[in-house]
C-alpha cells in the first residue's frame, strides 16, 4: 500500500480527519482520536499502525511483518504496526484499518458522535491541530 493509497481509503471512512504530525506520520482521526498512522518504517515499504480487538493483537504480535506499535503497546494498548506485506496484503490491511476506525468511532461519546453527525456530512476533511 502507497501512502497515498492509505490516505485515500482513511479519507473513504465516515467522519475521518487528516494531519501531519510527530516529525511528518500521517494521522487519521475519527471525533479527534486516532485511528490510523502512517510513516515510514525505515524500509522500502509504509508502516501503518492501528487499533485491533484483543484478539487481533494476539494473533497479529506473532506475524512476520507486524509488531505491537512502539510507544502505544508498551502502554498495554492494542495497536499493532504492520510494517512489511509479508503476513498481511493490502486488503486485509484496509480491513484493520476500518475496524480501528469502528473500535475508536463505537467508543467516543454520544455527545460527540451527534456533533460529528449534525455538523458533517461524512466526508474526510484535513483538521489542523486535532
Amino acid at each position: 500500500m502507497t501512502l497515498d493509497e492509505y490516505n485515500s481509503f482513511c479519507a473513504s471512512l465516515p467522519f475521518a480527519t487528516h494531519v501531519v504530525q510527530w516529525g511528518g506520520a500521517h494521522v487519521w482521526k475519527v471525533g479527534g482520536k486516532v485511528f490510523a498512522i502512517a510513516g515510514w518504517s525505515g524500509g522500502e515499504e509504509l508502516a501503518v499502525t492501528f487499533k485491533c480487538s484483543e484478539f487481533a493483537f494476539e494473533i497479529l504480535r506473532e506475524q512476520p511483518g507486524c509488531r505491537p506499535a512502539p510507544y502505544l503497546a508498551s502502554r498495554g494498548m492494542k495497536w499493532i504496526q504492520r510494517r512489511t506485506g509479508e503476513s498481511m496484503d493490502a486488503e486485509a490491511l484496509k480491513d484493520y484499518i476500518r475496524e480501528s476506525h469502528g473500535l475508536i468511532f463505537r467508543a467516543l461519546p454520544k455527545r460527540v458522535k451527534s456533533e460529528l453527525s449534525q455538523a458533517s456530512d461524512g466526508v474526510a476533511r484535513p483538521v489542523a491541530g486535532r
